[in-house]
């Protein structure tokens, strides 16, 4: 299995220069031999002799000017200030009129919106509540939601647990920061557990210096010592022990900690923090932008990279569907580069999920990689990697497009399919995908729901069918699980329990022969409901190689509906 590589979430960041072009208009002389007007000095003498003209010049700008402004500015300038990447940014100020403004505005709430498919909003309900709540909150000497407690708290919400010291004081350096005690103005540490794109535990420290309440977020924990600067005073423990100066704290380094056995390894996490500190000012963008490029750009190539799709629908709620997209990719379609006796391939992923209208509601991206031994390489080279993400979708119709690219080679798979995401509803006696899987079993309370391949209390990686439509094939010597869930089973008036019948089949489709064949009833599953999670193994060292089909049909006895859900299955030595 493709495993998510170590550090694809960490990039060296380098600061990017851009400098504004400054453009002279230079006068130049009329060569005496040329025949040609100036058009500068026609425009000029144009101008002097015609007022009205420079008039409604003036008009034109002003009114283009006010065209910019208004309720268009304020939402640029303070509304989705902290929220609005740089691309559209640059798209915005792009546009012509207040229509293509209303329309790009409109677009730019409906990416961002969890659930599309509603009339409200979330994402920008709760984005107006932030900027209420910051400017509360937050505002000194100047609105809440322009200070940095403000856009940190827009940008990201509320912080798992805040640290404050609002008046400051003593306060016992931890050893990280060399230990000893000093005096700080006030400052506040945000904790968060997780920040999409960003990390885990992230902390953010916010000084107020200036005695002013205008916290300022800042790189240098440093800097809310109150003593910093006072000779002698607020000394670090290395520097009581006479083993480093305070002196020493200012020559480089950006925690001004100075030296010693507790603060070494504070250089080699500076530019851990400085990615942080960068990413925590700027709004999330994707990761993978040139393979969503692709999805647009993409034209006829000779040089693929083969990987197969499955796409699996499981009830979350009466209107939440969990779509597990399982990708399956030939480890003999990959590119090996060998690093210190070990072969490894990375794949970049990115996929999206689209409406009709071309409204984007889904994606995902990562970068995957798998290690294999250099003297295993043959012998694993003709296995497959799986990668599998689960996304919770409305009902509907949605197309999915996913792009795959082997970072060591240069080939690119592009795959687009469109899918309808059932409605499960409250009623009608339906089930889930019917999933055949080499791996099944149940998970540590602690892990479920969450984790790869993780469905509910089971693990289910499933064996994906080929794009030629080869179903999915399993070994002589391994097993194979059938899972499935079935919903809005009918209940009994008075023991609130279902009654219904769970038939098992397995069929030769060569032959047409039963290979397996069996009943059980809902009485003999224990405590069940409307609902019922079914799982099967079957060895398959007993069956002859061959296309199989196993069909799972489920009679419920009181609501008198019956389902039949089937899948094929290929048994090969």
């Amino acid at each position: 299995m493709l495993s998510r590589h170590p550090r694809f979430y960490t990039v060296l960041l380098m600061a990017v220069l851009v400098g504004s072009g400054c453009f002279a208009v230079q006068a130049q002389e009329k060569d005496s031999n040329s025949d040609k007007p100036d058009k500068s000095a026609r425009a000029q003498q144009d101008g002097q002799q015609d007022p009205l003209k420079r008039t409604r010049k003036k008009d034109d700008q002003a009114a283009t000017k006010e065209k910019l402004g208004g309720v268009y500015k304020k939402w640029l300038d303070e509304d989705v200030r902290w929220i609005i990447t740089d691309e559209e940014l640059s798209a915005f100020k792009k546009l012509s009129n207040n229509a293509e403004r209303d329309t790009f505005i409109e677009g730019f709430w409906q990416r961002r919106d969890p659930t599309p498919d509603t009339a409200e909003n979330e994402y920008k309900e709760e984005h107006y509540r932030r900027i209420a709540y910051a400017n509360e909150h937050f505002a000194a000497g100047m609105p809440g939601w322009r200070t940095d407690r403000g856009r940190i708290y827009i940008m990201f919400g509320p912080p798992t647990s805040i640290d404050s010291h609002p008046m400051g004081g003593p306060y016992q350096r931890p050893a990280e920061e060399g230990g000893g005690q000093t005096e700080t103005f006030p400052f506040e540490v945000w904790r968060y557990r997780y920040l999409e794109g960003i990390g885990q535990e992230i902390e953010i420290e916010f000084v107020d210096d200036c005695g002013c309440g205008a916290y300022e977020m800042t790189l240098d924990r440093s800097r809310k010592d109150a003593l910093l600067h006072v000779p002698n005073a607020g000394l670090t423990t290395m520097e009581e022990m006479g083993m480093a100066s305070k002196a020493q704290r200012f020559n480089g380094g950006l925690e001004s900690l100075g030296s010693g056995p507790f603060t070494e390894g504070n250089q080699s996490k500076q530019f851990d923090r400085m990615e942080t500190f960068a990413k925590l000012n700027r709004a999330p963008d994707i990761k993978f932008k040139d393979l969503q490029n692709e999805l647009v750009t993409h034209k006829f190539r000779t040089n693929l990279l083969p990987f197969d799709v499955q796409v699996d629908f499981v009830k979350l709620t009466s209107d939440t569907v969990l779509v597990p997209i399982t990708l399956q990719v030939p480890l003999k379609g990959l590119t090996f580069a060998n690093k210190d006796g070990v072969q490894r391939a990375v794949v970049n992923v990115y996929g999206q999920l689209t409406k009709l209208s071309g409204q984007i509601v889904q994606t995902f991206e990562e970068t995957l990689h798998r290690d294999i031994p250099a003297e295993l390489l043959e012998k694993e080279i003709n296995n497959v990697s799986l990668y599998w993400k689960a996304l919770p979708m409305r009902p509907g119709l949605y197309r999915l497009d996913v792009v795959m690219k082997d970072v060591n080679g240069d080939k690119t798979g592009i795959f687009s399919r469109s899918y309808t995401v059932p409605d499960f509803g409250d009623e009608k006696l339906t089930s889930s995908t019917l999933i055949l899987a080499d791996q099944m079993e149940p998970v540590p309370a602690r892990e479920v729901g969450t984790g790869n391949f993780v469905i509910g209390t089971n693990k289910v990686r499933p064996k994906v069918s080929s794009s030629d439509g080869k179903p999915a094939a399993f070994k002589q010597k391994e097993k194979i699980n059938f899972w499935l869930q079935v919903y809005n089973l009918g209940l009994d008036q008075k023991t609130n329990k279902p009654s219904a019948t769970v038939e098992y089949q397995v069929v030769n489709t060569a032959t047409n022969k039963h290979v397996l064949d069996f009943t059980e009833s809902t009485a003999q599953m224990g405590n069940v409901g409307e609902q019922v999670t079914l799982g099967k193994s079957l060895q398959l060292s007993q069956l002859d190689p061959g296309i199989y089909q196993v069909t799972i049909k489920v009679n419920d006895q009181i609501s008198k509906q019956t389902i039949s859900p089937t899948a094929k299955f290929a048994v090969q030595q």
